[in-house]
């Protein structure tokens, strides 16, 4: 029996059709990384923002399993963030539950801590295990937090009058004493300076600039440069790449991260909100972003691996 001929459109159609699959199976700067892309970013990242259960809003995880997914993406380490409860202790279980993986919890100063309080810093390091190892100033409570969402309620001070309240300084002095990592929190851009300019003073050896670009923080690079001098880290967090304004976030980090210089700059997740992807996932994502806007991948691995080592003091 004759097979029937195919006529040349036809022909034409089906080789279209396979080339355009090809293509949009193929690699190319403007896409999403595969899943062996993702593996090589994370083997050895180190994720500084982690956020997990328990809490009192909802988490995609709790502290063990952030752990054990890091773990078994082939991270280095994560810390573990709680704007209300210090987390030293719960890196401390997540450690016995997750061998292999190096766990940090923190305290962050708000309200619930007692504020700019020394006394809640020196708790932190006596807690077993010592692996509280970041203070935040003030993030939800901090005053230019409360002010920036324009709310009618207490807030956590740091300066007056352009100058840093001599309880924020001493708790400057309690991270020093104890080699701890200094972070601003959500304090405005001209007291994030003013922080890290006291830290430098004080011999604080390990400061970061909580998310610089993010609100309520919002500083500029002028801010983020004058704070890399006095030795801090500039952190650039991946947060949500699902949101409308994603890719413009995306395009100004990656602009800001060539004029600070990468070398001054810390890459994180800050990931963990219930919806949003999984931390490991999530920070692959954001890193994979910053290469497709010319980020190079040495770039990349000193902003996640490298500097967030140092930081951390490993």
């Amino acid at each position: 029996m004759r097979t029937p001929q195919r006529s040349s459109a036809s022909v034409s159609l089906t080789v279209i059709a396979a080339a355009a699959l090809f293509l949009a199976n193929a690699e190319s700067p403007g896409q999403r990384g595969s899943a062996a892309d993702d593996a090589a970013l994370l083997k050895g990242a180190i994720d500084i923002h982690v956020h997990s259960d328990p809490d009192n809003v909802p988490r995609s995880v709790d502290g063990l399993e952030a752990a054990k997914l890091a773990h078994d993406k082939g991270m280095r380490a994560i810390v573990l963030k709680n704007h209300y409860d210090p987390t030293a202790g719960l890196a401390f279980l997540a450690r016995k539950a997750v061998p292999g993986i190096e766990v940090f919890g923190g305290i962050d100063l708000n309200l619930t801590v007692g504020g700019m309080n020394p006394t809640a810093v020196e708790h932190l390091t006596q807690v077993a295990g010592g692996w509280g190892r970041l203070v935040w100033m003030s993030t939800f409570d901090a005053e230019n937090q409360v002010r920036y969402s324009k709310e009618n309620r207490p807030f956590v001070s740091v300066s007056r009058g352009g100058q840093l309240l001599p309880e924020t300084r001493a708790v400057i002095g309690v991270i020093a004493k104890h080699n701890l990592a200094l972070a601003t929190g959500h304090v405005s851009a001209a007291e994030g300076v003013l922080v890290v300019r006291e830290g430098h003073r004080q011999g604080v050896a390990h400061m970061v600039v909580t998310h610089a670009m993010n609100p309520p923080v919002l500083m500029d690079v002028a801010h983020m440069q004058a704070a890399a001098a006095e030795g801090a880290f500039i952190e650039f967090v991946g947060g949500s790449l699902t949101t409308a304004d994603a890719p413009a976030r995306m395009d100004r980090f990656a602009d800001a991260i060539r004029k600070v210089g990468p070398r001054f700059c810390i890459l994180s997740s800050d990931l963990g909100q219930k919806g949003n992807a999984l931390p490991a996932d999530g920070f692959a994502a954001f890193m994979q972003a910053l290469l497709q806007r010319g980020i190079s991948r040495q770039d990349v691995d000193l902003m996640s691996k490298q500097n967030p080592a140092r930081l951390l003091g490993l």
